[in-house]
């Protein structure tokens, strides 16, 4: 018979992305197709899948040209930072000047080391 093996003593499960309060600074889009509606006296919210289509592309562009703000402040903290070393500040002006290009919206932020990622989640009366 199989068993699993021991867990590890400081193992303590997190999720990838979780959900809840946070400081991120968030864009609404103007999207159409989005609409409420009742069902079993309950509004539920309605979503065309023309809207899912447009608010993912936007999601793939905004991911793959554009930083976050608070992001890009951590590495102009970086090049202000007498104690950071020549090398800390050399990548961060590297990721300066790249995300300078990409916001341009042609060529994306990673190249040649990464993949876009955009994850949805459809919450209940959806």
């Amino acid at each position: 018979m199989d068993t699993l093996p021991p867990r590890s003593p400081g193992f303590a499960y997190s999720p990838m992305f979780p959900l809840g309060e946070g400081d991120t600074t968030w864009k609404k889009l103007d999207v159409a197709g989005v609409s409420t509606a009742a069902c079993d006296q309950r509004a539920v919210l309605k979503i065309r899948p023309e809207a899912l289509s447009e608010l993912a592309f936007q999601a793939f562009h905004d991911v793959s040209h554009l930083l976050r703000p608070s992001h890009l402040a951590s590495l102009r903290r970086i090049l202000d930072d007498p104690e950071a070393s020549d090398n800390d500040r050399f990548v961060a002006l590297d990721l300066l000047r790249n995300a300078n290009i990409a916001a341009g919206g042609v060529l994306p932020m990673c190249q040649d080391t990464g993949t876009a990622i955009v994850f949805g989640k459809k919450g209940q009366r959806v």
